[in-house]
């Protein structure tokens, strides 16, 4: 007898009870459901969701009569259109891997990513001709080259022998695709925008975007038929899910080519936007955009912004102009956001600057994720729930990533012990709620005291000068290091270092004050994120 006992006897797997998960099931219901419905707007151009999964169907077909092959890798070049949002499904459909690529990119970058994912075709935007055009000369790899001709591109000589939509007509309405025979099979490569050295390959699989999908719409609330506006990239973790998440929710996809405010703006207003996501760096430039922008944005709009902990004095300027934020935490690992500051009703009487406060805090895992702790990375324990013992973020379950494409020294560390170890610095409060502190390498060890850069930063968002800031470890002769705080100033607005500095003195412990203050640009990855290794190398080298 086994371990189940009587269960096992003569209760199989079979078709019928049994069936891979996978987040193409999404698109075939919606159109099952929901065929006239609104799926995709961008600019004139109105898809619905029959006519999206026939146009799948019909890429997924044109793929593989040009010898795509389950395994094999499928790239994409564009911003957030709807060839982007389509390859989402028409790509796994086949049972090859989508390949996002970050648009931000340099053509070498892009070359490295071409080879080290062997991608076998390129949907390429004409805006990124140029840019992708140089990529494969120095790839040498022999590309299958698609066109992507959108109606609000700018205008580029072809790269390929074919457009996206002459692709499509290639292909059969009626593809029924490859069928997905194990859930574990890879459905995304994703390269994480690596500070050093080459990016790494992420490879996330059916089973975790599906499941990673329906983790959003509980984390978030959501209901039927939210309209979505993508100010987040599609390249960015596959979009956080999102592209399978309002599809399962018969949603309806707002395209944006560019995050600009009065895009974003305008959109929200003439289509009626319900829910977007974006980086802290997209809520400062909502925040900070003209007035006039603002005027008549109706009320109830929700925004999920992850990435870097949000200052609270951005979340809370964004809820006095009645968006609502929530906040969560992830990477691309973990397929995107993970862990989520879920509301208690209770805050809601609390004044705005501690409810911002507690809405910054990570939060805690969605039902999705199995595991969640902060611990000593050396003894693998978990730390005091004091909110004040450091650790490391860890993770387990089955929205963690495969590992690492061609890289197996760096899957097994950061999945060693059991755990996915994220590199993020974090405290756990008593009530179970995580609070990153900072990256591993971005804490600084000033006079034999960790401080937090993010807790600084958070201070120095708080005055009213300053539109941007980024704070990194100094060496100091006699401290070790000391807080260095590099900023952007608002439009406008003047402060001078001992401002700066006094206005610290009067809000933070004496001995996290920076005594370095830089007034300038701040660089930033593909992503958005500051790029805080160049500020290091500025702050030793002035």
């Amino acid at each position: 007898m086994t371990a189940s006992g009587i269960y096992d006897t003569d209760l199989e797997k079979t078709p019928a009870n049994h069936e891979p998960l996978s987040p193409i099931s999404f698109l075939k219901r919606a159109a099952e459901v929901y065929p006239n419905r609104t799926a995709v707007i961008h600019g004139l151009m109105r898809l619905t969701y029959l006519e999206v999964f026939t146009r799948c169907r019909r890429l997924a077909s044109a793929l593989v009569s040009k010898g795509v092959t389950p395994g094999d890798t499928v790239a994409v070049l564009a911003p957030n259109i709807p060839a982007h949002f389509e390859a989402h499904y028409g790509v796994p459909m086949t049972g090859a891997v989508l390949n996002a690529i970050n648009t931000r990119l340099d053509a070498a970058t892009i070359a490295f990513i071409l080879d080290h994912g062997e991608a076998k075709v390129l949907l390429v935007d004409p805006e990124f001709a140029a840019v992708a055009k140089a990529a494969i000369a120095e790839s040498g790899r022999d590309l299958f080259i698609v066109d992507i001709d959108d109606p609000l591109a700018p205008e580029a000589e072809p790269l390929g022998e074919i457009s996206y939509e002459a692709f499509l007509e290639t292909g059969d309405p009626e593809f029924s695709g490859i069928p997905i025979d194990d859930e574990w099979r890879a459905i995304a490569l994703s390269y994480t925008s690596g500070t050093t050295g080459n990016p790494k390959g992420v490879v996330t699989h059916h089973r975790g975007a599906y499941l990673n999908a329906i983790g959003n719409m509980m984390a978030w609330g959501m209901t039927p038929h939210p309209v979505y506006l993508w100010t987040l990239p599609m390249f960015h973790c596959n979009g956080w899910c999102f592209p399978w998440t309002i599809t399962a929710l018969n949603g309806t996809h707002v395209c944006l080519r560019k995050v600009d405010p009065a895009a974003i703006y305008a959109l929200m207003k003439s289509e009626g936007v319900t829910h977007f996501c974006g980086a802290p760096t997209v809520l400062n430039m909502l925040v900070n955009a003209p007035e006039e922008l603002r005027d008549g944005l109706p009320s109830g709009i929700k925004a999920m912004t992850a990435g870097a902990a949000p200052p609270a004095a951005v979340i809370a300027t964004m809820e006095g102009m009645g968006i609502a934020i929530t906040h969560t935490y992830g990477l691309t690992e973990v397929y995107g956001p993970c862990v989520v500051c879920s509301w208690h009703g209770e805050w809601d009487d609390l004044p705005m600057d501690e409810r911002a406060a507690l809405k910054a805090r990570q939060g805690v895992r969605y039902h999705v994720v199995e595991g969640l702790e902060v611990m000593d990375p050396d003894t693998m324990t978990p730390v005091a729930t004091d909110g004040e013992t450091i650790g490391e973020i860890m993770f387990r379950g089955n929205v963690v990533m495969k590992g690492y494409l061609k890289n197996p020294t760096a899957t097994k560390d950061s999945l060693s012990g059991g755990w996915f170890h994220s590199g993020d610095l974090a405290v756990k409060h008593p009530d179970g709620y995580v609070e990153i502190r900072d990256r591993s390498k971005d804490i600084i060890i000033s006079g034999g005291e960790n401080i937090s850069t993010i807790e600084v930063e958070s201070v120095l968002y708080k005055h009213p000068a300053v539109l941007e800031a980024a704070v990194v470890a100094k060496p100091d002769d006699y401290w070790g290091e000391t807080p260095c705080a590099f900023l952007t100033l608002k439009d406008g607005q003047s402060a001078t270092e001992n401002d700066i500095i006094a206005f610290c003195r009067d809000n933070m412990a004496k001995f996290k004050v920076p005594k370095t203050v830089v007034f300038d640009d701040l660089p930033k990855t593909s992503t958005g994120k500051i790029q805080k290794f160049i500020l290091r190398e500025r702050a030793r080298n002035p």
